[in-house]
């Protein structure tokens, strides 16, 4: 009866989705009209650049020393904790996201534990988007996403200061002058995410690229490619 209606279920998926299932997070090897690598770096820089909260990811250190006085479970050491953060992206180093750090939050006690950090972000369409072409245009599947790898380090004071790199993190979280350094709630600092690696899923595999992103390109694109890019939604955005 199971394998019955499992049939039927099939019968009613469209051919194309059946046909290659394995090229929906993987790059057809015959497909056409694929950015390039420069081309999604660009992509995803501009993504960077539009959103300014994303998941981090960090990973529980193995001394368990702090467990008792947080409450924490005994066996957490090595597993993976992601959660959403803030960020901007800044001057001198806008392909770096700043990060406001609260040295009390987890993500921030496993970094200085010596945890790397991965920071996931996805593309959102404006919420005024023209139609699609199909009931894949804007599927969250078919829209671009990826994850930055590296490690959190400070930024000094005066970096700050002759960057207004502040400035420039408050212009998109205004609510986070609360937890600035320095503030009587929370002992807080200012960071970067110092990105090492760049995993890009661009949409489905016969149409975007799928894989890495080499750091020179990821560091190489100008900021008024960034500004001039457009993705799918926007104004101006035209299909290639």
């Amino acid at each position: 009866m199971l394998s019955s209606t499992l049939f039927q279920l099939l019968c009613l998926v469209p051919a194309a989705v059946t046909q290659s299932p394995q090229y929906v997070l993987s790059n057809h090897p015959h497909a056409q009209n694929i950015p390039t690598i420069h081309q999604s770096a660009v992509q995803a820089r501009r993504i960077l650049n539009l959103s300014s909260i994303a998941t981090l990811s960090t990973v529980f250190p193995e001394d368990q020393s702090t467990t008792l006085l947080e409450n924490r479970p005994l066996d957490l050491g090595g597993n993976p904790i992601g959660l959403i953060d803030y960020y901007a992206s800044c001057d001198p180093t806008p392909h770096e996201p700043t990060i406001l750090a609260v040295s009390i939050a987890t993500s921030f006690k496993n970094a200085r534990a010596g945890s790397n950090v991965t920071l996931s972000l996805r593309y959102h369409p404006p919420s005024d988007h023209p139609p699609g072409d199909d009931i894949y245009t804007y599927s969250p599947a078919n829209l671009p996403r990826f994850s930055l790898l590296g490690y959190i380090e400070p930024v000094s004071a005066s970096e700050i200061k002759r960057y207004r790199m502040d400035r420039c993190f408050f212009d998109r979280h205004p609510d986070a002058v609360t937890w600035k350094p320095g503030n009587a709630i929370h002992h807080s600092w200012w960071a970067r995410l110092v990105v090492q690696q760049i995993y890009w899923i661009g949409g489905f595999g016969d149409r975007a690229y799928i894989g890495w992103i080499p750091i020179e390109e990821w560091r190489g694109v100008a900021q008024e490619e960034v500004r001039n890019a457009r993705l799918r939604g926007e104004h101006g955005y035209e299909k290639a």
